[in-house]
């Protein structure tokens, strides 16, 4: 290759290999002797002498022009710390599925490299090191270097190494002593292999078999590929299985009397099966555009491309585990109960688009829903006012719903994103308007509810520069994709939802006058579940109902100390921390009666009803009664770990641990 002098080099295969390539056999000589040529070639490297005067393999000489590149310093003596603590717990759960899918091949490492002076590695699509097995004095020395959970071994991190070149290469890799970018780094060997996902193609991590100089040998390559394929077999195996269960239940619960068609989505949002006329083009295999799969999949709905319009969308569980979704176009004469396969009160059942559908009979919400309907129909703006958990965008998909089903309803989060993201997301964007941008660019929300609703939650949260932008909008109804000077029209109803009070907020300078007026020509309030308290036991009766069948549990029988106990408590969280409540004791419950023993101990404290009053909760087990307590403390903070740890006096690496042992991911947020 012009530029650089390709030598055959015995040791320390400084380009991406494969386990055919092969290395002629060197003496102890020959070996040292090409170590103080690399070594040279590096300093020669590093005083400014050119690639092309420079002795080294191509792939090498690159490696260490990306290594300067990046700003990695050669002097360094490790590699940065990426995580430590609690941040590697998060991370391994972040990567759960990968490191099940490597768990038997660390199983057998363990035995076989003891004594071996070398290690093995299970690293993060970037890097960052998940899991080490091995020699353990090898171990120890390596956390001098960093070599250990939560060390990142990026390239632009700490130069030329297994892991890094690896995945910069995408290609298996030994670098051998000198050849590494770092000073520090050059008394290891290493040899790194990624591991792709079998479907998509995409990198998830990288197996890396390191030790002293001495341990080199060919077959560490030859190892480190097999494990990688190995663990790529396992992802393949568990994917397969998975879709066709996803596909399974699908197929059971959909017929063609019920749909005109039927998209089938791993938790990937990959498609794996579509049926009847599909309102959008997608090839299977091929992601739904729009989807982040790393946002839970019931916020998919907020993400659908035009065309499929979010009560469509049914998530789809199975043994407690989301594993995917599917999107049922439905039939144009459709019966009324012809979606029992949906869940009733689901994110997917069309009947929530109905004050039908709305539970409560106290006079405060019979108000509110009656407030509702009159607005039914009436092209003009509504703000929708209620504390957290009050149901505002279920009023929301009530008004647009009784409007007629053939209308779009699009919701969008103001507070759930940067203010640059929020724009391209309302008004849209063209091809590199802004860092993060489709290649190929979107419409906006604006764009997508045109002829019918539009759901702002969380107005409050809107960025105050993006604020005029918006009412102009609204009061010209043209919208400007960023980056493009192209008008557009829109003609869509807005429906605005806020926790806040938002005339304080005027008042404190943080939302716009003139925008308050033009999103509030009428509002309705949703009362708090305290000023309604005779339809607890309603709510209650509901969910116990439809969260029993959801699960496939039994439906428990609630005592009257433990109904009187709920009606008392103020319910900060409303509606949603209710259901959340029921659904835990839905789970957890030992017995078939729910009395003061069952309930959360805070909701009886700021009920003022005594725990010590509540006899002991029965258990089975220590194991069990573990395992209860650790269920209801997630369920009362809405699956938020660090405060489900907070609550129980643990860190939540514990409670990362015990979550995984008890089987309980599904109820993480």
């Amino acid at each position: 290759m012009p530029g650089f002098q390709v030598t055959d080099r015995p040791l320390g295969v400084a380009q991406p290999v494969t386990g055919k390539e092969l290395r002629p056999t060197h003496d102890a000589a020959d070996a040292l002797q090409i170590q103080r040529e690399t070594m040279r070639a590096w300093e020669r490297f590093l005083s400014g002498v050119p690639l092309a005067e420079v002795t080294v393999s191509e792939h090498l000489g690159a490696s260490w022009q990306r290594s300067v590149s990046s700003g990695v310093c050669p002097t360094n003596r490790s590699a940065p710390l990426a995580a430590r603590g609690d941040d590697v717990a998060r991370l391994r759960w972040r990567h759960r599925e990968l490191l099940k899918a490597a768990a038997s091949i660390f199983a057998v490492t363990k035995d076989l490299l003891v004594d071996s002076s070398t290690i093995m590695l299970l690293t993060t699509p970037e890097g960052v090191v998940l899991e080490t097995a091995g020699d353990m004095h090898t171990l120890e020395r390596g956390q001098d270097i960093h070599l250990m959970e939560g060390g990142d071994w990026g390239e632009s991190s700490v130069g030329t190494n297994g892991i890094g070149t690896a995945i910069a290469t995408r290609r298996p890799v030994q670098i051998h002593a000198a050849e590494h970018f770092c000073e520090g780094i050059k008394s290891w060997t290493c040899a790194a292999a990624p591991i792709c996902d079998p479907l998509s193609g995409a990198l998830v991590g990288v197996i890396d078999i390191s030790g002293p100089p001495q341990t080199y040998q060919r077959n560490n390559l030859t190892l480190a590929v097999a494990a990688a394929r190995q663990i790529e077999l396992i992802l393949a195996e568990r994917a397969m299985n998975e879709r066709m269960r996803l596909l399974e239940v699908c197929l059971q619960q959909v017929t063609g009397r019920d749909a005109t068609a039927m998209l089938a989505l791993d938790r990937h949002g990959r498609l794996i099966h579509a049926s009847g006329r599909v309102p959008v083009a997608l090839d299977l295999g091929e992601q739904l555009q729009g989807i982040d799969e790393c946002s839970p999949i019931e916020e998919w709905a907020k993400q659908l491309p035009e065309g499929l319009r979010a009560e469509w969308l049914n998530p789809i569980t199975v043994e407690g585990k989301r594993i995917g979704a599917m999107i049922v176009v439905p039939s144009r004469s459709r019966p009324a109960n012809a979606n029992r396969a949906i869940e009733q009160g689901s994110e997917a059942d069309p009947e929530r688009s109905s004050f039908r559908h709305i539970i409560g009979r106290s006079a405060a919400m019979l108000a509110a829903i009656e407030r509702g309907r009159q607005l039914v129909g009436k092209q003009v703006p509504v703000l929708i006012q209620g504390e957290t958990g009050v149901g505002k965008e279920l009023f929301a998909r009530a008004m647009h719903g009784e409007e007629g089903a053939c209308k779009p309803f699009i919701a969008f989060n103001c507070g759930a994103a940067t203010k640059e993201l929020i724009a391209g997301e309302l008004f849209g964007h063209v091809r590199g308007a802004f860092t993060g941008a489709t290649s190929e660019g979107r419409p906006g929300r604006f764009e997508l509810a045109h002829g019918g609703t539009l759901c702002l939650d969380e107005i409050g949260e809107l960025p105050l520069d993006l604020q005029p932008v918006l009412l102009r909008v609204l009061e010209e109804g043209i919208v400007y994709r960023l980056g493009d000077s192209q008008p557009r029209r829109v003609n869509v109803r807005l429906l605005s939802l806020t926790n806040r009070n938002l005339r304080d907020e005027v008042e404190a300078g943080r939302f716009r006058r003139d925008l308050y007026y033009r999103i509030s020509v009428t509002q309705v309030r949703i009362p708090p579940l305290r000023e309604r308290d005779i339809d607890i036991d309603l709510l209650i009766e509901h969910f116990n109902c439809c969260l029993a069948r959801r699960h496939d549990v039994a439906e428990l029988r609630w005592s009257a100390d433990a109904k009187a106990a709920l009606r008392a408590y103020a319910w900060p969280g409303n509606a949603r921390e209710l259901r959340n409540v029921v659904e835990s004791l839905l789970l957890t419950s030992n017995g078939e009666m729910v009395g003061l023993s069952d309930l959360p101990p805070e909701l009886l404290e700021s009920a003022g009803i005594g725990a010590a009053s509540a006899p002991p909760m029965p258990s089975d087990s220590l194991e069990q009664a573990e395992r209860v307590a650790i269920a209801r403390a997630l369920h009362n903070t809405q699956g938020n770990l660090a405060q489900a740890a907070r609550l129980l006096g643990v860190s939540r690496s514990t409670l990362y641990r015990k979550v995984e042992l008890y089987r309980l991911e599904d109820i993480v947020r």
